[in-house]
């Protein structure tokens, strides 16, 4: 393999990263990166388990001065966010990662990087692949579908692990370990519709260019919603005009905020289309004057043609935009005792109108259990207000602070040693995989590090390599200061 990342130590750390990345992996397509890890396990006579779900365990034996020393588990996800710009060819299930190496940082060519969490793989691959290191028994778990639902850790056997301390490669921002987190779940609105062939003008409308980003840790952004715009837009003409819906499609993955989104409109007197127009031209130029400081690459746009479609009846299409439109989305709860920190948020990250059933998939977070119950209360009130039915998948649970944490003692003396600061102590609003292993494994210390990893979940991810860099030698000082301990 041609290796684009060059002059960066350990060499095989960024080896390891680019030959993750030229396999595909996105949810639930997990099997080549998961087959690659058992044959690299193979290939150095290490204990490896791998299950139907492609998760895999490799067990690697303690050095010769940590032979009696408890085990530890390290931990990341295998799979990645498949996001691209509108003009991207990739194609996620069979083509790899291309990535760009620029100005000391790794970008990918009009998708996204995958560095969530394949960053957390290639760190565990090159600790396990180096003999010089000073380390307890490790236990690295790589786990599948982490970002639709953590399915891959709530199906894994846990008594294949025998480490009660865990160290999730997962945390995002160098300097910031994170110690506890919300839970969160999918949940689907959906509706059977009619359909019927019209002819007449056909509007394409499009909301695109907005930044979307993370629906954990950049929902508190106040960044816009594709799918919100475009209900806001498609209402304003159905309300005014004799205008059908012929389709709605928007975002692509429930916890990625949505960027773009599409709608095709159909209207069948040649006398109304100016008027249409016009009402998408001012709502156009108002969300522009409303977003552009904020969302520099916002945009709206319009084609048009003659010709004949297959279109929502009525009232289907008043349900889907009205619910839609009327949707909770973003932040619903803050605590303001701890710096307006997100509680309780939802994120409306999938819009779709295929096979005659009318989708819309939410994903609601809360490190608080009654108000998640609270927010999957809204959600099946709408369902019912617009005639909707309601479907709930991969719930998985928060994560709780521990008064007492040893692996987090360490981590803050180590990384003190190393640099002179102090490691930043946080709890979070995304959802990450230790309160599955906590739920499981009783009385387990976990804590969640990483590099740098900027714009996950958009094709503006990016990791600075020196920040990679850095890490692996806190993780490897770690790991050496529990052999020792």
């Amino acid at each position: 393999m041609d290796y684009k990342i060059k002059g960066y130590k350990p060499e095989k750390l960024f080896n390891f990263f680019e030959e993750i990345s030229a396999n595909p992996r996105g949810s639930s397509n997990e099997k080549g990166i998961s087959d690659y890890l058992v044959e690299f396990a193979k290939e150095r006579n290490l204990w490896v388990y791998q299950d139907e779900l492609f998760n895999v365990i490799i067990k690697k034996p303690a050095s010769k001065d940590a032979k009696n020393k408890a085990p530890i588990m390290l931990q990341g996800h295998t799979d990645m966010v498949c996001e691209k710009i509108s003009s991207s060819n990739h194609d996620f299930t069979k083509d790899g990662i291309d990535i760009i190496v620029k100005d000391g940082i790794i970008t990918a060519n009009g998708t996204t990087l995958g560095g969530d969490n394949g960053a957390a793989v290639a760190l565990m691959l090159a600790i396990l692949d180096d003999e010089t290191l000073s380390h307890p028994d490790l236990e690295c778990v790589f786990t599948t579908q982490e970002e639709t639902g953590l399915g891959g850790a709530d199906h894994l056997d846990k008594s294949q692990i025998n480490a009660k301390t865990m160290i999730n490669l997962d945390s995002e921002e160098e300097g910031i370990a994170t110690v506890s987190c919300a839970g969160g779940m999918r949940f689907t609105l959906s509706k059977d519709i009619v359909k019927e062939n019209k002819s007449g003008t056909i509007l394409t409308v499009s909301v695109d260019g907005l930044l979307g980003g993370h629906s954990g840790m950049d929902i508190n952004k106040e960044r816009q919603n594709a799918n919100i715009l475009l209900a806001r837009l498609i209402n304003r003409v159905i309300s005014n005009t004799d205008t059908y819906v012929a389709s709605f499609n928007g975002g692509s993955k429930d916890n990625a905020i949505p960027r773009s989104s599409e709608a095709k409109l159909l209207i069948e007197n040649k006398e109304e289309v100016n008027k249409v127009e016009e009402i998408v031209n001012k709502l156009s130029k108002e969300f522009s004057e409303e977003l552009v400081p904020f969302e520099p690459d916002f945009v709206v746009n319009v084609t048009k043609e003659e010709g004949e479609t297959n279109v929502l009846s009525k009232e289907d299409a008043t349900n889907l935009v009205s619910a839609v439109y009327l949707a909770p989305n973003g932040v619903l709860k803050r605590n303001l005792k701890q710096d307006g920190f997100v509680v309780t948020s939802l994120n409306l990250g999938v819009v779709s109108t295929n096979d005659n059933v009318a989708k819309i998939v939410f994903a609601p977070r809360s490190s608080v259990a009654s108000l998640q119950d609270d927010t999957t209360d809204r959600l099946y009130l709408l369902a019912r207000t617009f005639g909707f039915n309601c479907d709930i998948a991969g719930a998985y649970p928060g994560w709780s602070f521990k008064e007492e944490s040893p692996i987090r003692d360490t981590f803050i003396k180590s990384y003190k040693e190393l640099f002179g600061g102090d490691l930043k102590i946080e709890a979070i609003h995304a959802g990450l995989e230790c309160g599955l292993f906590s739920e499981s494994i009783e009385g387990l210390d976990a804590i969640a590090v990483g590099p740098t990893i900027r714009g996950v979940h958009t094709p503006d991810e990016e990791i600075p390599l020196d920040s990679f860099e850095r890490f692996y030698e806190l993780l490897c000082d770690v790991l050496k200061k529990e052999a020792n301990a």
